[in-house]
């Protein structure tokens, strides 16, 4: 399994790619990550392939290691492994993805997650559409997803939602609160909405108190925005195990993104967690949110519909406790252990149709026959 980003950075993909990961190996399939790392691997099934370079994309920065350094080390990995499978999330991002389907030593299976725009798809059709007969078999993780790259390459798709490992979220323990408290996670740049809802914080009580996850390039002069307001607590980015309790801690989950959202599975794990959620209404979130049902939607970008959707969700006892309750059920639909069961069908059958390309032999001398695990210590 091939991640684009760097492992070792929070994101969207990165979680699908090692959860997926663990709950396949949990059903006994051997899956190797590989992918950047900017620090130790995540996991001991992580294969790193050198640190990440900020690279813009879709609105954001994001951790991609185009290098030749790390194709090089993909090629290598790709070659004395002898995989059986690669599945290849975000094929055609530049780094290890692209090195990988141009290779193509085994069939291929593609996940796509971007939606919205992409550079790649604009200035690189020619050599997408000359790779795209590599790809085995073809999975978008929402019809948004599917929109943005199916004009690039053609060919059928399946819509697999994404996966979250819900027994982490439901067995967490809530951090403590001390008051109405709004949680929110996610890359601190416009896109994601964040001046909006410190926009909106004015409106609400002086003892609501607002939780910011992690960092980007807009933190300094948030926090500067903000420096006199004691309600908003900046907490830079969090270990899985925190993140998962403070939104199991907090009353209210919000999600203002602007745009640029392929499909809510951060809206998922605050379901799992219990949370109530007010979100934009982007359709990468009606994908798994429906707002008065389990959620409350507002449209992007309007910080008055926001403002007063979050004095709904904290001052309504029994509005929250019914979105809750629907969130909790509509969690179960995206369960990992049904998305794992989904790829273990679809990796059996490439290697079953006979698509299978012939195997390459490595271009690096032979060494010694130590085993998988000797192989990657001694690299």
């Amino acid at each position: 399994m091939v991640s684009p980003y760097s492992l070792s950075v929070p994101g969207g993909v990165q979680a699908q790619v090692l959860g997926l990961a663990r709950q396949l190996r949990r059903t006994g399939i051997e899956v190797r990550v590989l992918g950047p790392c900017d620090g130790p691997p995540p996991a001991t099934f992580v294969t790193p392939l050198g640190n990440s370079l900020p690279t813009s994309a879709n609105g954001s920065v994001a951790p991609l290691a185009p290098d030749p350094a790390a194709a090089l080390r993909t090629m290598r990995v790709l070659f004395e492994e002898q995989f059986d499978v690669l599945h290849l999330h975000e094929p055609f991002a530049p780094g290890p993805p692209m090195t990988s389907i141009l290779l193509h030593p085994a069939p291929v299976v593609a996940t796509f997650h971007a939606a919205g725009e992409s550079a790649s798809y604009k200035y690189l059709g020619p050599g997408i559409r000359r790779a795209a007969p590599n790809v085995a078999y073809r999975v978008a993780v929402s019809k948004d997803a599917k929109a943005l790259v199916e004009p690039a390459i053609g060919g059928d798709f399946e819509i697999l939602f994404n996966g979250v490992e819900l027994d982490a979220y439901r067995a967490a323990e809530a951090w403590p609160t001390d008051g109405p408290t709004i949680f929110f996670c996610g890359r601190h740049e416009e896109r994601k909405g964040l001046d909006v809802l410190l926009a909106a914080m004015p409106s609400l009580g002086p003892d609501v108190t607002l939780w910011v996850a992690s960092n980007g390039p807009d933190t300094e002069r948030l926090q500067a925005q903000t420096a006199g307001d004691s309600r908003v607590q900046w907490l830079g980015r969090l270990s899985d195990e925190e993140k998962i309790s403070r939104l199991k801690g907090a009353d209210v989950f919000c999600a203002p993104s602007l745009r640029g959202e392929s499909f809510g599975v951060v809206l998922i794990e605050a379901m799992a967690a219990g949370t109530c959620i007010v979100a934009s209404s982007l359709d990468g979130y009606r994908n798994v949110a429906t707002d008065d049902v389990d959620s409350l939607l507002v449209p992007p970008g309007d910080v008055g519909a926001l403002a007063a959707a979050l004095q709904r969700a904290l001052t309504d006892r029994e509005l929250s406790a019914r979105l809750v309750h629907a969130g909790q059920t509509r969690a179960d639909d995206f369960s990992m252990v049904t998305l794992a069961a989904h790829y273990e069908r679809i990796y059996r059958s490439v290697l079953g149709s006979g698509e299978r390309p012939p195997r390459r032999l490595s271009p690096w001398p032979l060494s010694p026959r130590l085993g998988r695990r000797g192989r990657m210590m001694a690299r």
